[in-house]
């Protein structure tokens, strides 16, 4: 907990809300002991003028207890929430920096938990510190020390009261603080299910499957909801116990201060102060049970937000970077004798991948399913980094690079299309802000979407959904093309981004891009499934099981490799010509 806060809290801001709650609770403290002296000095003598002057001071503690009150409430609000901004905000900048294998050892779901049900517990902890958590002991010690003051006897009330307290909040601890921690991995189950449950929609209703998945979130609900009803049953337990036993107390005081009373011993205002302080006691003896009821399952949620801070980001900016001074047009892309293995893995997924392209140049890469194709072209924007070799860009190894470098000189079009709630425009506008409509009109026109983006009601500021849902397969993919155009970059990649075009759209497509000026004068990458697709490219790479076991042309390949000829022979029936 308190290395979340460090650095995230500000200090006067506590210091500020700190001395807000002193001011606070000693206010408090002297309005019991006033309350005595108006009534064993004011009312016992019939002192209208002394009930009148220790009433205005009763006024004066009130008003400064009220004011003290709302600056300690609004400094503890506004440094709670602050912390949660800047939890939120760094584990924002911390994913965002992830790569695919920091992203393999967090779900999606938890990183959501994390980010929000994790941090409001954080935040309920650190406006409870703030409250309860200093004016609880203050008021405890002050309260004690006065209400011994007041009669020493009547104290031995405590020492029988306040040790059947601390046994019942120990017990209740003992069973809460389990149950409260559960409860944040029972929030990332639930979480999971539910974004299964809404992205995987269409599949659900396809295989009839409704029922099951209503079950296993229902199973899931449950186990939570169960979870929850134990523990807030438990601490439910604490209020009408706690009342009972400030009610013993105060049986107690009376029981025994009357006896004082009669024998002279004590005063009727000090039976008074004394009840009230007793109250103040026990009260703060509650609110620090509840504190540490609940700062377990804080310390749960602080422990899960710090690992992902923790994380270590394996790809960052070198310390040295070294610029791209290439000109447009004579860029080159180099794989040498790279290797990569997957976090975690015993085999490696890629082996011994060599190759180079120019400027001008369209290199495709083909093979069976699981061959290793998306996983070399995530290499390029060093989603993943190198086990051994090297990647070149324009002669410098990427790992030399800034980040920010290399993605401004790669434009990269992912296997599956991701658009972003806005307009058609905004989408356009992801990787060139600066793109004026003729530049989005072309690259839409290449991408062979301006047809049905004209069509559209706004065109260019047409609505587009979370994701892209209000368009289909295929225009979520030429869309996501055309956004790769539009964007100015050294090599564009291609990752299986024509899989949902028909052969026509795929070749016309194909086509715009080689007879385009600008997209000539830089490294294209296609992976692709089809034959048809990669038939016309000047390098096509075939992989197999990871490995490189063929590159060259198509007719190089058509006539010497045999991992080529067997994805010839399953498109292409006898006859066929490509």
């Amino acid at each position: 907990m308190l290395k979340i806060a460090r650095g995230r809290m500000s200090i006067w801001a506590v210091t500020g809300a700190v001395l807000f709650m002193i001011v606070q609770v000693v206010s408090n403290l002297n309005l019991p002991s006033l309350t005595a002296n108006i009534v064993n000095n004011g009312v016992a003598k019939g002192d209208i003028n002394y009930i009148w002057k220790i009433g205005f001071e009763m006024i004066g503690f009130a008003l400064l207890s009220i004011l003290a009150a709302l600056g300690n409430v609004f400094l503890a609000s506004r440094t709670s929430q602050m912390l949660g901004k800047k939890l939120r905000t760094d584990i924002y900048h911390k994913v965002i920096n992830f790569s695919n294998d920091e992203f393999d050892q967090v779900e999606t779901s938890s990183l959501i938990t994390r980010t929000t049900n994790d941090v409001v517990q954080i935040q309920n902890v650190a406006m409870m510190a703030l409250r309860m958590m200093i004016m609880a002991p203050i008021m405890l010690v002050g309260a004690s020390f006065l209400a011994y003051s007041k009669d020493h006897t009547l104290t031995l009330i405590f020492v029988v009261i306040l040790p059947l307290m601390a046994i019942f909040i120990g017990i209740v601890m003992r069973f809460a603080v389990p149950l409260f921690r559960a409860m944040q991995t029972k929030t990332d189950n639930i979480n999971l299910i539910f974004r299964e449950g809404l992205t995987g929609v269409r599949v659900i209703r396809a295989f009839r499957q409704d029922h099951f998945e209503q079950k296993r979130f229902e199973g899931a609900n449950q186990d939570y909801t169960h979870n929850a009803v134990k523990v807030y049953s438990l601490m439910a337990l604490m209020a009408p116990i706690m009342t009972l036993m400030m009610s013993a107390t105060n049986v107690g005081i009376t029981w025994f201060g009357a006896d004082l009373i009669a024998n002279q011993s004590m005063p009727v205002g000090n039976m008074i102060a004394f009840m009230t302080y007793a109250m103040q006691i026990l009260m703060s003896f509650m609110m620090l049970s509840m504190v540490f009821v609940l700062i377990p399952r804080a310390q749960a949620s602080a422990k899960r937000i710090q690992q992902v801070l923790d994380l270590d980001t394996t790809i960052t900016d070198p310390k040295k970077p070294l610029q791209l001074t290439t000109e447009p047009g004579r860029n080159s892309l180099a794989f040498d004798q790279v290797d990569y293995r997957y976090h975690g893995a015993e085999k490696l997924a890629l082996s011994g991948i060599d190759f180079k392209a120019k400027s001008g140049q369209t290199v495709a890469i083909i093979g069976g399913t699981g061959s290793g194709k998306t996983t070399l072209v995530n290499l390029f924007p060093r989603f993943y980094d190198v086990e051994k070799g090297a990647i070149k860009l324009d002669g410098i190894d990427i790992r030399d690079l800034t980040l920010h470098d290399l993605h401004a000189a790669i434009s990269f079009v992912p296997q599956q299309a991701v658009l972003f709630t806005g307009t058609i425009r905004d989408n356009m506008k992801y990787g060139n802000k600066d793109a004026s409509d003729e530049q989005i009109w072309r690259a839409l026109a290449i991408a062979r979407s301006a047809d049905f983006v004209k069509a559209m009601s706004g065109g260019l500021d047409a609505h587009v959904e979370q994701g892209g849902g209000n368009f289909s397969g295929g225009q979520r993919q030429r869309l996501a093309i055309a956004r790769a155009l539009v964007k100015d970059a050294s090599v564009y990649v291609f990752d299986d981004s024509f899989s949902a075009l028909d052969f026509k759209t795929d070749s016309e497509l194909r086509g715009e891009l080689r007879q385009d000026p600008r997209i000539q004068k830089s490294i294209v990458v296609i992976v692709a499934q089809r034959i048809s697709t990669v038939a016309d490219a000047d390098l096509i790479l075939v992989l197999d099981n990871g490995k490189l076991v063929g590159k060259g042309t198509h007719e190089e390949l058509k006539a010497n490799n045999e991992v080529y000829q067997e994805i010839m022979d399953s498109q292409l029936r006898k006859g066929d010509q490509v």
